[in-house]
C-alpha cells in the first residue's frame, strides 16, 4: 500500500487534441454557415433563409450546447411534453424556438461568440475531459509495456481468450486481456489498471479477477497475472487484500520488477 503511486498522468492525458480536431472537422461546414445568424438582427429570418437552402446545417446545433447525441436526449418542450432534442430541428420555427430557449440567440445577437468553429473547438475540449478515465488506463498500458520492452520481454497486446481452446474453464465469453506473454513453460494473462480514485468500480474489479485468476491457473500451463497501482486502492484497502491472497501474481508499478525477474528466469 506504501507504494502505491499518486497519479500516472502525463502532460498528454488531459487532452486529446487530434481527436478533438476531428470532431470539429466533421460539423464545421454546418457550423460555418450558421455563423450567417451571429450578429443577425432578425433571426428568424436569418434561420429561414438558411432552412431553404440546407436544413441538414441545422442538425449540429446540440454540440453548441454540449450534446453530442441529441437523438437520444429527452428534454421537456414549451407545453410539459418530453420530446427529443432532435425535434428541434425539424423545421425552421422549432430551430428558433431552440436558439431562443437555449440562450443560444441571445449568444448570437450579442455578437459574444465570434466564430461557431472556435466556439465548439472549445466545447469538444470540455467534453473530451469525460474521456480521461479511459484514457488513464491506455497510460497505465504504455507504461507497462514500455518496462516489457526495456527489458526486452516479448509480449502481445490486447489478446482474446478465444485463441486458446485450453480456457475452456471460461465458458463461452470472449475475455480480453491487455498483456500475452509466452515462455517456454508458461503462458501469462496480464490485466493492467490503474486508479487515481475510489468508488465502487474497484471493487468490482478486485472481485471479478479473484473469480478469474483461479480459473485461468486451474488450466496446466497458464497463469494469471494482475498488475495494479494508484492510490484510488486506499479507499478499497479490504477488497485489494481479499485479492491479493487468492491470485499468486499480483504487482504494482514498483514490485513489476519481480515479475520481470521471474519472466527472464
Amino acid at each position: 500500500m506504501s507504494q502505491l503511486q499518486k497519479t500516472n498522468q502525463t502532460l498528454d492525458f488531459f487532452c486529446d487534441f487530434d481527436k478533438i480536431s476531428a470532431n470539429v472537422a466533421e460539423v464545421e461546414m454546418s457550423l460555418n454557415t450558421l455563423n450567417y445568424l451571429i450578429g443577425k438582427d432578425d433571426l428568424q429570418q436569418g434561420v429561414a433563409e438558411i432552412w431553404q437552402r440546407d436544413p441538414k446545417v441545422f442538425e449540429v446545433l446540440g454540440i453548441l450546447i454540449a450534446v453530442r447525441d441529441d437523438g437520444k436526449k429527452p428534454v421537456v418542450d414549451n407545453q410539459g411534453n418530453v420530446v427529443l432534442l432532435k425535434s428541434y430541428f425539424k423545421s425552421a420555427s422549432k430551430v428558433v424556438e431552440f436558439l431562443e430557449g437555449t440562450g443560444l440567440a441571445e449568444l448570437f445577437s450579442s455578437r459574444r461568440i465570434k466564430n461557431l468553429v472556435d466556439y465548439v473547438f472549445g466545447i469538444e475540449t470540455g467534453l473530451d475531459t469525460n474521456a480521461r478515465k479511459n484514457r488513464s488506463g491506455y497510460l497505465m498500458e504504455n507504461a507497462v509495456a514500455k518496462i516489457f520492452r526495456d527489458n526486452n520481454i516479448t509480449f502481445r497486446q490486447e489478446v482474446y481468450s478465444t485463441e486458446f481452446s485450453e480456457l475452456t474453464v471460461l465458458g463461452t465469453d470472449k475475455k480480453r486481456f491487455d498483456f500475452y506473454i509466452e515462455t517456454s513453460n508458461k503462458k501469462y494473462l496480464v490485466e493492467v489498471n490503474f486508479y487515481s480514485g475510489g468508488g465502487s468500480k474497484l471493487n468490482e474489479v478486485a472481485r471479478a479477477y479473484t473469480e478469474l485468476a483461479p480459473r485461468v491457473n486451474s488450466v496446466d500451463g497458464f497463469e494469471f497475472v494482475w498488475i495494479t497501482d494508484g492510490i484510488g486502492w486506499r479507499s478499497a484497502r479490504n477488497k485489494l487484500e481479499e485479492a491479493y491472497k487468492e491470485i499468486p501474481s499480483v504487482y504494482n508499478l514498483t514490485t513489476i520488477k519481480d515479475f520481470i525477474e521471474l519472466l527472464k528466469r
